[in-house]
């Protein structure tokens, strides 16, 4: 069999094999995906009103801040839900499971591309529900069109691709499953970093250049743009290039944690 349908069938079997091992051990995933929901109804309905007296027009207006939220919301549940990978990926390392695919007649990339593929998959539901939640509190996004919302998507899918696979590298190079849900969680805390719940004019002086250049602010602005018609700016190119810069080092990273797994 020649190389390109070998590939594609092995990886689509270890992609089956990950989506498997998410439906049998479903805890994860829901506790991951429970947080981004939490928090999301813990701004909006605690902290709202007085949030959003710096944000919306004409005073304080609770859902003047869950539109402005929701944005960051997706980001930080994009962030939650990669943890798995990074778990799911040390604990194939760990077990042995990978040395011993090594040993096996199949395509080398198709492990990494199930544990990748998989990821995404799993953030693009858990942004598909998120989404939902906030749609049902209230979110609406009266100037996006198809356009928008295709370009909304694909950004959002983008980003999962990337955090994921900086998630897996994270995992092949964690010494247990533990450690390796431990090691992810700045995938978790740099959203909270970013201008995800207020704008980056009301943080401090000294606070602000971290908020700003960071992956998650253009990314969080450049969905604002799209979903609230404020105007991609130089976000959307910044937005780009951060995604492109972890896909490479995320799988430049994984590729060399998974060559030097004992064989």
């Amino acid at each position: 069999m020649s190389s390109l349908p070998l590939a594609v069938r092995d990886s689509s079997t270890m992609l089956r094999r990950n989506l498997l091992h998410a439906r049998r051990y479903p805890s994860m995933t829901l506790n991951l995906l429970l947080t981004p929901v939490m928090m999301l109804l813990l701004f909006v309905y605690v902290f709202g009103e007085v949030m959003s007296a710096g944000i919306g027009e004409g005073g304080a207006d609770r859902s003047a801040y869950l539109t402005y939220l929701v944005p960051g919301i997706l980001l930080l549940t994009i962030g939650s839900t990669t943890i798995g990978s990074a778990v799911s990926g040390a604990t194939d390392m760990t077990e042995g499971i990978i040395a011993r695919f090594r040993t096996m007649p199949i395509h080398r990339g198709s492990v990494l591309i199930g544990h990748v593929v998989g990821g995404v998959l799993r953030c693009v539901m858990s942004v598909v529900l998120v989404g939902a939640v906030a749609v049902a509190i209230g979110f609406r996004s009266t100037n996006a069109g198809v356009t928008e919302w295709v370009a909304a998507l694909g950004l959002l899918t983008l980003v999962s691709l990337a955090l994921t696979w900086i998630a897996v590298g994270m995992g092949l190079s964690s010494p247990n499953a533990e450690a390796a849900s431990n090691n992810a969680m700045p995938l978790i805390l740099l959203p909270l970093l970013s201008t995800a719940f207020v704008p980056l004019d009301s943080l401090p002086g000294w606070f602000r250049p971290i908020a700003e250049y960071q992956p998650f602010t253009p990314v969080i602005e450049t969905l604002r743009g799209l979903l609230l018609g404020t105007g991609v700016g130089h976000h959307g190119p910044l937005a780009l290039a951060w995604c492109l810069i972890l896909i490479t080092l995320g799988y430049l990273w994984s590729r060399a944690r998974f060559r030097r797994a004992p064989a």
